[in-house]
């Protein structure tokens, strides 16, 4: 595989060399008849999303807030093959195109797809992806390890903030609606001097939430309580050297309380859960102009303080007859620094005659988790100590073969290790180079946009650390993916309708596959043990296909859809049943938008959000699937001078869906735990309310 890649490099190195002999000429600016103008910033260098070769979906600022959103998870549900495990009161794991994590109980946690913000890599830590002040957010399909490394196997998620200074508006946001919801909302900034600028914005989120507890006559104890804040200043050091400086900080106090026996949203336990993470983390980005290009230096330092616990028991002590009670929680001090240096080449600096742009970059990533797990069946607390470190080097290359055709190649050399210790005397030790990266053909006619491309991604190996894992399955291997890909952006028959399509065949190795080991407790109760292992092969293919369509001046429609087949093959389930091939969990067949914005009035707006997910399995390890569902949003925007007004409703129809899912075991004595049942967390119900907004 090694090999390979390094070949399909040197082949385009001799293409691009080649390519300067045939045309000296080469057209070095955008093409002016590009259409589709959003801004591309989670890449090496700034471009529109109809020159990126890559399958992405960026919503700009208008279409994040017509989702009312306060989380990312409630974002994702509109972007093609992109799917959001829950478990918590915030999902915290994404899955693209069928990859990535779904388990809070995973230990140590090793993610799959890139979570960034700003500057911030909080990959595996998606409760920290609050909106506030987001200019928009990106998702990118298939593998980034060029740019991200070890933690985009399947891709990457990107929320970009608002710009220091004057450039973004100022403004002050209130949200009111059922379940006691409010959310409140402000962002300023200015310039100081002539050459510097800051912007500080602020965000608070709460709620009841949609479920009952019954046993203590309470409707708050799955409630949100969430507050964020963003402080940002950038200037000019000097004529030729800007710096950027951002802290941001949160505090999330969720509660956690979604299990009941009857599946629904009434619950019966007497020591509900909670979700709690607190983050502080500073940034500092400078940008040096010299002759060659841009020299950029990025250092970042993130503390996490996160807690998460339930009620295993689901019920109040005396329900089951032999008084059985359980509760389980998880405190983990998460402290991770990142450190790179990259050179953007200019044009002077551009290579064979100046037709290839370029990029290299060293990277280093380290982070130290320390776990503390409480849980009443343990003999003991469970410690443990956990600290990989990431050390990658990069480069990548842009090649204009002639006006019509750019070739891009891109590499990373990645060394992996990790280092573990717990109080159960299991120490662990691992190191490994992994190489990814990407090669792609890019061809441009007029206002289309084609490319194919050969991508490559990887992910480090891991442990099972429970001591209940038998040794065959306590370590499992690192995992690569390599994603061969066609695309097309541009419009169709008409300039009013623009399209997004690609066409994906992905070829993993050593999958990792999430499973569970269901055990009899002394006591004749059931208990869990999750396992990650390898199966031999993963298969993942469909497509994405995006439409915008500007049907007149007042009323545009966009749609999208995509289509998964995701299996995996040659495995063996903790139960020991043989798996020759089966369809991978978090990985539904059809995921579907619908989007229409429709001006009333001048100043008055209709819009209608609707998302579809087929059926699809929540787990590797047990057959329990999610139906599939509907989902219908809408509002009404006034609009009056600088007021905002939006009357709005989410899950317009109160349709029932389902977040989580598990079985394989009884929880019941009502049956005296004859059945093995099927146990599902909800999703929220109906929400409406109203969100006035006042920029200044």
């Amino acid at each position: 595989m090694y090999k390979t890649l390094f070949t399909l490099t040197l082949i385009a190195t001799s293409v691009a060399a080649y390519g300067q002999q045939q045309s000296a000429n080469a057209d070095t600016t955008a093409s002016n008849t590009d259409i589709e103008r959003i801004v591309v910033t989670g890449d090496f260098r700034q471009t529109t999303l109809d020159q990126l070769s890559a399958s992405a979906t960026i919503l700009n600022q208008e279409r994040l807030s017509s989702r009312q959103p306060t989380h990312i998870d409630s974002v994702l549900n509109s972007i093609p093959n992109v799917n959001f495990a829950a478990g918590a009161s915030r999902g915290r794991f994404v899955q693209i195109r069928g990859i990535g994590e779904r388990s809070q109980f995973a230990e140590p946690i090793n993610p799959s797809v890139s979570f960034i913000v700003d500057e911030f890599d909080f990959s595996g830590l998606a409760a920290a992806g609050l909106i506030f002040d987001t200019k928009q957010l990106e998702v990118y399909r298939g593998p980034q390890a060029t740019l991200y490394g070890t933690g985009a196997l399947a891709g990457a998620v990107k929320l970009s903030s608002n710009d220091v200074g004057s450039d973004a508006p100022d403004y002050v946001e209130a949200r009111v609606g059922n379940k006691d919801t409010y959310r409140i909302e402000g962002a300023t900034g200015n310039d100081i001097g002539g050459d510097w600028g800051y912007r500080v914005a602020l965000v608070h989120n709460s709620s009841d939430g949609f479920v009952e507890n019954t046993f203590l006559g309470r409707r708050d104890t799955n409630n949100i309580d969430e507050t964020a804040l963003r402080f940002a200043v950038e200037g000019h050091v000097d004529e030729r050297t800007t710096l950027a400086l951002t802290y941001r900080w949160y505090d999330i106090d969720n509660g956690y309380d979604a299990f009941s026996l009857d599946n629904d949203n009434r619950t019966l336990s007497d020591e509900p859960g909670f979700d709690e993470h607190q983050t502080h983390a500073v940034s500092a980005r400078s940008t040096t102009e010299t002759a060659a290009g841009d020299l950029i230096l990025i250092a970042t330092h993130a503390s996490h303080n996160i807690a998460y616990g339930y009620d295993e028991d689901w019920t109040f002590t005396g329900f089951h007859p032999w008084g059985y009670t359980s509760f389980d929680a998880y405190y983990r001090d998460v402290d991770t620094q990142t450190g790179e240096i990259r050179f953007v080449s200019n044009e002077s600096a551009a290579l064979f005659d100046g037709i290839t742009d370029w990029t290299i970059g060293v990277f280093y990533k380290n982070t130290e988790e320390q776990l503390l797990r409480q849980y009443t069946y343990l003999d003991n607390d469970f410690a443990s100590e956990y600290t990989p470190t990431t050390t990658a080097i990069y480069a990548n290359t842009e090649s204009r073969i002639n006006n019509n055709v750019v070739l891009v190649a891109g590499l990373r050399l990645e060394n992996y290790d990790f280092d573990y210790a717990d109080n159960n005397l299991l120490t662990r030790t691992f190191d490994t180079t992994m190489i990814g990266g990407k090669v792609a053909l890019q061809y441009t006619q007029g206002e289309h946009f084609y490319y194919g491309s050969i991508s490559r991604g990887y992910k480090g190996a891991g442990f099972n650390p429970d001591s209940r894992v038998n040794d065959e399955q306590r370590f499992f291997d690192e995992e690569y993916n390599w994603n061969y890909e066609i695309g097309f952006k541009g419009p169709l028959m008409t300039p009013e309708l623009i399209a997004r399509a690609a066409l994906f065949y992905m070829d993993r190795k050593d999958t990792q596959v999430s499973d569970f080991d269901v055990i009899n407790r002394d006591d004749g109760t059931a208990g869990f043990v999750d396992i990650i292992d390898n199966a031999d092969l993963g298969t993942n293919k469909g497509a994405e296909i995006e439409l915008s369509w500007f049907a007149t001046d007042a009323w545009q429609v966009d749609a999208s859809v995509g289509y998964l087949s995701a299996t995996f093959e040659g495995y063996t389930l903790a139960d020991g049943t043989q798996v020759t091939e089966q369809r991978q969990a978090q990985s539904p067949k059809w995921t579907a938008n619908l989007y229409s914005e429709y001006a009333l009035t001048e100043t008055v707006l209709w819009r209608v959000d609707i998302d579809y997910k087929s059926e699809y399995r929540f787990s590797d390890g047990h057959d329990v699937t999610a139906p599939s569902t509907t989902l219908v949003n809408s509002e009404i925007v006034v609009l009056h001078e600088n007021w905002q007004t939006t009357l709005w409703v989410q899950n317009a129809f109160d349709r029932e869906y389902y977040t989580r899912g598990f079985g394989g075991f009884s929880n019941d004595p009502r049956d005296e735990y004859a059945f093995d049942e099927r146990y599902y967390q909800l999703g929220n119900g109906r929400q409406f309310g109203v969100t006035v907004k006042y920029t200044f």
